[in-house]
């Protein structure tokens, strides 16, 4: 199949930049040194790819992609990074399963789960989940005297992900693993996991990182000048035309856009998007029924939009892979 014959809006990944990205990171984080987050794309057969590199261990972010990820045979070591308070379903996956855990409440749905090993999660500087550093040692006790392995600590530095300047975010990185360093000492356990593909580089302190935008990329993490490609793009239909501008049949139910609006590849000047529209003032004139193609500005939430990830070589459809994580 050649890229012109598929539907818009489509999603596309070209094969060479995916390949390039995942040997770029085998080689920096080999091994048990990277645990891929799959929320980053919601695709076992791309997680099939990244465990063809070494990479056997993943991060989740819902119940539903550690559900998807075991029965596709990547249960040897699945962490989910998110508190849960009904966690029965993870108790009867067969895989090994970790799960995170701020509070006597989720240890104590960790132990109704029937989950046997957990992280206690840290708050190192972003206000989302994660306990006060002083208070890891206490839950970590409070886990063990509930039969539950404490395998370690995780914390997401992840207000330091896109910080343009890369000193300032090297010493923002250092402050947070730092705090993160003082739970651990509190809690034991071999594991520290932390990080993402912003600090990929910087993180001296994690045992594992959980990056997972490095795969696809996009252009909040392309402004920082990493050595990955934006091998993730949205191809779209030009379906109106006007004097000063074209509209492509992509928008708000197709992008993430929280980070911003999505650039043209070749140029042009995105004026808006709505909910299945980008309002665009393009470089040369176009006409209906051209193609575009956008690079999106957060890989995530474009990811989960879509049913399937279509892998291109030039014009061609190389494979196409079900985007199977999509829910919770």
């Amino acid at each position: 199949m050649r890229i012109q014959d598929l539907p818009t809006p489509a999603l596309l990944v070209d094969g060479a930049d995916l390949e390039h990205n995942l040997s770029t990171m085998a080689k920096a984080l080999p091994g048990a040194r990277l645990r891929p987050h799959v929320k980053a794309h919601k695709c076992t057969a791309l997680a099939q790819r990244q465990a063809a590199h070494g990479h056997r261990s993943f991060t989740c972010a819902t119940i539903r992609e550690m559900e998807g990820m075991a029965a596709a045979g990547l249960g040897a070591d699945l962490l989910l990074a998110n508190e849960v308070l009904d966690a029965r379903r993870l108790g009867e996956l067969d895989a090994r399963v970790t799960v995170a855990v701020d509070s006597s409440e989720t240890i104590a749905a960790a132990v109704r789960g029937g989950v046997r090993e957990v992280l206690i999660d840290v708050n190192v500087g972003l206000p989302r989940c994660g306990c006060p550093p002083e208070r890891a040692g206490d839950l970590a006790s409070l886990a063990r005297k509930s039969g539950l392995e404490v395998r370690g600590v995780m914390g997401y530095e992840g207000h330091l992900m896109i910080v343009p300047d890369r000193e300032k975010q090297a010493d923002g990185v250092r402050d947070a693993m730092a705090l993160l360093s003082a739970a651990h000492a509190d809690v034991g356990g071999e594991v520290i996991s932390a990080g993402g593909t912003g600090s990929y580089d910087l993180n001296r302190v994690a045992t594992e990182i959980q990056a997972g935008s490095y795969a696809l990329m996009d252009t909040a993490y392309g402004a920082l000048g990493l050595p990955f490609r934006c091998a993730l793009q949205l191809e779209a239909t030009v379906i109106s035309v006007s004097e000063a501008y074209a509209v492509a049949d992509c928008g708000l139910k197709a992008l993430g856009m929280d980070h911003g609006n999505p650039e043209i590849v070749g140029g042009g000047s995105v004026w808006f998007c709505s909910d299945e529209h980008v309002t665009f003032a393009p470089v040369a004139p176009v006409k209906v029924g051209d193609r575009i193609r956008l690079l999106p500005a957060h890989v995530d939430p474009t990811a989960a939009y879509h049913e399937r990830l279509h892998v291109v070589d030039d014009e061609q459809v190389l494979e196409s892979w079900p985007i199977d994580l999509r829910g919770w």
